[in-house]
């Protein structure tokens, strides 16, 4: 399954492991380690390419110090329970983990401030084509 067709549980799940991860200021490789794996499966669950297991979960949960709870997006006992809907969740955990990204906050503000309409429709383009490997330079 690639990351365009991953289901948005999966992607949530794998958002909330690399912002839990990233907050740990742990490495790929080295929750790898703890779970066993590659870090390119690492990457693969971060994505949400691969599903994670119930017991690759549970193990994720004891390398990053939290519940397995956390990770499927549950709310802590100061939230008000679990009310919103799976992918509301997955959204959420999917634009937490981007945000991460180093770069994500400076990029999101300048395209922010960008007029709406074609100068911020070229700019998706040039990203997305960029991020494909499809983007090519017109001179």
């Amino acid at each position: 399954m690639g990351a365009v067709n991953a289901d948005p549980i999966d992607v949530g799940v794998g958002a909330r492991i690399r912002a839990r991860r990233l907050a740990l200021r742990m490495s790929q490789s080295t929750l790898a380690e703890h779970l066993g794996v590659s870090f390119q499966q690492v990457q693969k669950y971060e994505r949400g390419a691969n599903r994670i297991s119930a017991s690759m979960l549970i193990k994720a949960a004891r390398a990053l110090n939290c519940p397995g709870s956390l990770l499927l997006g549950a709310r802590g006992p100061d939230g008000d329970g679990d009310a919103a809907e799976p992918q509301e969740n997955a959204l959420e955990a999917e634009i937490k983990g981007l945000l991460a990204t180093p770069g994500a906050e400076e990029l999101l503000r300048a395209f922010g401030q960008l007029p709406a309409g074609e100068a911020r429709a070229s700019v998706i383009a040039i990203v997305s084509g960029l991020a494909s490997g499809s983007y090519v330079r017109r001179g």
